[in-house]
């Protein structure tokens, strides 16, 4: 089984930008962790950031070709970006929105996802744990689902 992990807009600076907010881990140490727990559960890993809304559109559509699922941190898109909210639909590849930190503790302007009514699931606020425990859940949802 072939998982994407797509990174949006900013989460290259991960470890440099609000380490308050964000966490010290950078995003090649976030990968890595992701990375080892999908050698536990016997699955690869695509990762791929993306600073422009079009770079993470095109990156989900190829995905349709060779990923069953994807765990997406959309960053600002999140809040924002109906095309990528399209692509998801578009490209029927099972989701999981993962945030570092708890969007629903910060600005009242982040309380709100357009991805989310799409998602399989929401994980928020465990910082570079958010991503393990949704790549975690992805896997658990796609496996009951394929017997």
């Amino acid at each position: 089984m072939h998982i994407l992990i797509l990174h949006g807009p900013n989460l290259n600076l991960l470890g440099v930008r609000e380490p308050d907010v964000y966490g010290h881990l950078t995003l090649a140490e976030v990968d890595r962790r992701c990375d080892d727990l999908a050698a536990q559960l016997n699955v690869t890993l695509c990762h791929h950031q993306d600073n422009s809304e079009g770079g993470l559109i095109d990156r989900v559509h190829a995905a349709m070709a060779d990923c069953a699922g994807v765990v997406v941190n959309p960053g600002g898109y999140t809040h924002t970006s109906v095309a990528l909210r399209d692509a998801l639909a578009g490209a029927g590849l099972p989701f999981v929105e993962v945030h570092l930190s708890n969007v629903y503790k910060r600005e009242p302007f982040r309380h709100h996802s357009m991805l989310a009514p799409l998602a399989v699931g929401q994980v928020a606020g465990f910082g570079a744990a958010s991503y393990t425990l949704g790549l975690r859940a992805l896997v658990d949802w796609l496996r009951e689902r394929s017997h």
